[in-house]
This record gives structure tokens, C-alpha cells and sequence, in this order.
């Protein structure tokens, strides 16, 4: 079976500065086996599977993988995913907006400013941590108590727990352990001084299926819900723009917005830089 994948940089401010996304088409009759092995061979964060939608308003489905487990959503798949389906020529059924069949269900996608934005789905788990969930992220990040402003589940699939410092140097001044030895997904925020580019700095380590502990580029999910708990919270009450990727030397930009009816939007840039075949998979 001959497939076609696209390789796509999403969220770069820049030419390669995002979150790489290999898109693979083609794949209908791929068992999921199969998709998985695909995943860990490219090795990136997550490999998204283009697939035709079973929902009648859907424009088309995804399948979402990280190296070891398929996800419902993700952020950076989500755009990656649209920018790879309209470069084939098709058309949405609705002009006004892109709809992306997934695990988590519909996901409206809208076309604006030269970027692709997603609508932030419903969070799966709020609420305030537990002292001992609260204690392990703090544990992780390397920080005490009087470093944290924040915390709060603000999981929308991945599992994300937010934590909030004071400012942007504070959270590029983290150097998390290497290892943990279970699942933990834990998101860090915090705010760089007024004029400039970016009103936040945004940070997303996770551990792997190996125990390790990895630091996502740029991270569509983590920021969606970062936006919804920061709104909710009124810490920040107009649209603003979120840096992540500085530690890796990436220059992502995240654009979030909320509308009038309060959806937020996440958004950014989307470039594809390799088209070609898979073969003997």
C-alpha cells in the first residue's frame, strides 16, 4: 500500500519555527496497529491520519496519534490536519467554516488573517489539584509553593494540569527533571512585560512512553484550554498572543481570541515543507 503524507509546520512565526506534523492520507484500510508503528517511526510528537468523516457535517475525520497512545484531540494536528486536507484541492462543505470529525467529536475551523483557527473544545476536567497532584507538578518543574500564582486542571484531552508563575523569565527558567515514572502532563504560563510580540510565554512537558520527560514545541491544546482558564479566571479580559518553543529554538506564536458569543478561538500559521509517498507500509 503506496500512501502520501505531507510534512507541516504549524504555529511557526518563521520559516521552520513551529511544531512538525507528518499528515498521512491515503491510509482508510490502515489498521490502527499499523498507525501507531507509522507514528513512532517518524517520531515526532503526533502523526495525524486523514480519513473520510462518518458524521454527516463533518468535512473529514482525523485520527491523532502520539508514540504511544491515540489521542481524542490535539491542537497543532487539528490545524496541521486542515492545512494538509485544503491543499488537496477540497472544498468544505460551509463556506464559513472547516468541520474535523475526531475523537472529541465536531471541531469548527475557520479560515482568517492568513491563519487557520480552531474552536476550543469543552474541557473533559477543571477544578482546583489535589495538594499531592499540585506537589508532583511542582516536583517536576523544579519550583516551590510561593513560585506557583495558579493551578488548575484544564484537561481537553492530552491531560493537561496548568500551572501559572509570575512571569515569562520565571517559566524559561525552568529546567524540569529528565524522568518521571508514570503520566504527567503539565502546562506553564506566565506573562512578558507589556511591548512586545507576545503577551505570554507558554511551556508543555509531558512524559513519553518511556518515562522521559519531553517539551513540546508548540502545544494547540494546552494553549486552547490555558485561554479558557485565564478568561474564566478574568486574568486576562482582550485577545492575546502566546509565545512557546523559545527554550528549543523555535519561534512559535499562538493567536487566541475570544468572540462575541465567548468561543475562543485558537490560531496560527500553517506551511507545508515536504509532499511525498510512503511505500511498503
Amino acid at each position: 500500500m503506496a500512501l502520501t503524507f505531507h510534512m507541516v509546520d504549524v504555529f511557526g512565526a518563521g520559516l521552520l519555527s513551529g511544531n512538525p506534523l507528518a499528515v498521512v492520507t491515503g491510509a482508510d484500510d490502515l489498521p490502527t496497529d499499523e498507525m501507531q508503528r507509522l507514528t513512532r517511526w517518524f517520531n515526532l510528537s503526533e502523526t495525524a491520519f486523514l480519513l473520510p468523516p462518518t458524521h454527516p457535517e463533518a468535512d473529514y475525520r482525523v485520527r491523532i496519534f502520539t508514540l504511544d497512545r491515540e489521542m481524542p484531540f490535539a491542537g497543532h494536528p487539528t490545524l496541521g490536519s486542515c492545512h494538509a486536507w485544503l491543499s488537496t484541492g477540497r472544498m468544505a462543505k460551509n463556506e464559513a467554516e472547516i468541520i474535523q470529525e475526531c475523537g472529541a467529536g465536531l471541531v469548527p475551523i475557520q479560515r482568517d488573517h492568513g491563519r487557520l483557527s480552531f474552536a476550543a473544545p469543552p474541557l473533559i476536567r477543571s477544578g482546583a489539584p489535589t495538594q499531592d497532584e499540585l506537589a508532583s507538578a511542582r516536583r517536576l518543574l523544579g519550583i516551590e509553593a510561593r513560585d506557583t500564582l495558579d493551578a488548575a486542571w484544564i484537561d481537553n484531552g492530552p491531560g493537561w494540569l496548568g500551572i501559572r508563575l509570575a512571569s515569562a523569565a520565571k517559566v524559561l527558567s525552568l529546567n524540569p527533571i529528565r524522568s518521571w515514572p508514570g503520566r504527567i502532563d503539565v502546562g506553564v504560563i506566565g506573562p512578558h512585560a507589556k511591548g512586545g510580540d507576545a503577551a505570554f510565554e507558554v511551556r508543555a512537558f509531558f512524559s513519553d512512553h518511556l518515562g522521559a520527560i519531553v517539551e513540546d514545541p508548540v502545544t494547540g491544546s494546552l494553549n486552547a484550554s490555558m485561554a479558557q482558564w485565564l478568561f474564566a479566571a478574568g486574568a486576562v479580559e482582550d485577545d492575546y498572543v502566546a509565545a512557546q518553543g523559545t527554550r528549543l529554538g523555535r519561534h512559535g506564536r499562538i493567536y487566541l481570541t475570544r468572540d462575541e458569543a465567548g468561543q475562543i478561538w485558537i490560531g496560527g500559521k500553517t506551511c507545508t515543507h515536504v509532499e511525498g509517498r510512503l511505500h511498503g507500509v
